[in-house]
């Protein structure tokens, strides 16, 4: 296995959701692992012939910074809640991933229940896919109610808060 098949490999795993893969041939082996959560699954990999008698050191795998983007809600994710009251707007996520109320563990809440939003202020992240997703606001008014817990999985389409219109 030559180190364009190994990164390959490596690229592979990362994309798959597996959590560790190992590969034994004669005088060569190779176990990749990531850190999430795990998945099992066998394969038979065909044996090759080994271009060298070499054994690559693994590449060293450095974590980067999240990339941030801005996502705004659309209209079709603000809709009127109609078991509460009929003047509450609810903010549905734009996207399936994790539910972060703060930009950090250790800095402030984006928004809490009575603040006042404006159309374009960022009200959570959504994390998906190692990438954390700022989600603004469509509609000016109060937070009434936060309808899902920090650090929790959130679906396409859920509601997310409650907003009184301004």
């Amino acid at each position: 296995m030559d180190i364009k098949q190994i990164q390959e490999l490596i690229k592979f795993v990362s994309k798959s959701g597996v959590n560790e893969v190992s590969i034994e041939q004669k005088e060569f082996k190779i176990t990749i692992k990531t850190n999430q959560a795990p998945t099992f699954v066998t394969a038979n990999i065909p044996p090759t012939l080994p271009t060298q008698n070499a054994i690559y050191p693994l590449p060293e795998i450095v974590p980067t910074e999240p990339v941030a983007s801005v996502i705004t809600a659309k209209p079709e994710n603000i809709e009127k809640s109609e078991n509460r009251s009929s003047n509450l707007i609810t903010i549905k996520s734009p996207m399936i991933g994790t539910f972060y109320r703060s930009p950090a563990p250790d800095k402030p809440l984006f928004v809490n229940v009575g603040d006042d939003v404006k159309t374009g202020q960022v009200v959570c992240i959504i994390e998906a896919m190692k990438l954390f997703n700022e989600i603004e606001s469509d509609v000016s008014g109060r937070i009434v109610k936060v309808l899902v817990e920090n650090a929790s999985p959130v679906e396409y389409d859920q509601p997310l808060f409650l907003v009184e219109p301004a």
